[in-house]
């Protein structure tokens, strides 16, 4: 008779790459993080610090991946950016969120709502997002994602901070700006991650 429970769950070993470590051999703290609770630091240029998890710190998290997101008082933002490996999906514990998405072309239709303390949020796989906290205080998220690398493209930081540069006239076109402004966007966002 074989164990099948080999196949209920797949806990990361890094000894092998990330291949799934026999049943027999996963432990608690293949399923386990302490930590998740504190405060982050949000005094930065956008507002917010997020702290992902994946299975680097929680090896039993096989296919998935959560993140902690502070935002500040009044404004912390989780600027426009996609996934493009994973769904996520947004826990409000604390604050009010304005949060939104973009369809996808031709229509480009932004889909909105504020969010309280108890309210979930999904966000479409590859689609442009953001969250702004609209709070006089701070605010905090759980969120979750559909993959255990969901991948993040920030559209400020990718489209004006990409190494090397993107060419001016391109984008002076595409976002029909002159190139100073150009240059002045990529200066601000040089070196931006």
């Amino acid at each position: 008779m074989t164990n099948n429970s080999f196949y209920l769950f797949f806990p990361a070993d890094f000894s092998n790459g990330e291949l799934c470590k026999n049943a027999e051999a996963a432990k608690a703290e293949d399923f386990y993080f302490s930590g998740l609770d504190a405060t982050r630091e949000t005094d930065n240029r956008v507002g917010s610090t997020i702290t992902l998890l994946s299975t680097n710190q929680i090896p039993g998290l096989d296919g998935l991946s959560l993140a902690r997101t502070d935002y500040a008082p009044n404004g912390g933002l989780n600027p426009p950016h996609i996934h493009p490996h994973a769904t996520e999906i947004l826990t409000l514990l604390r604050g009010i969120l304005h949060v939104g998405f973009i369809t996808s072309s031709p229509e480009n239709r932004l889909i909105t709502k504020t969010l309280h303390p108890g309210d979930v949020f999904v966000f479409p796989i590859g689609l442009i997002h953001y969250q702004l906290n609209t709070a006089n205080n701070s605010a905090l998220a759980i969120n979750s994602f559909s993959s255990k690398n969901p991948g993040v493209i920030t559209i400020a930081n990718a489209i004006f901070g990409s190494h090397p540069p993107h060419n001016r006239e391109i984008l002076a076109k595409a976002f029909q700006l002159n190139t100073d402004t150009i240059n002045f966007l990529q200066q601000r966002f040089k070196g931006n991650q």
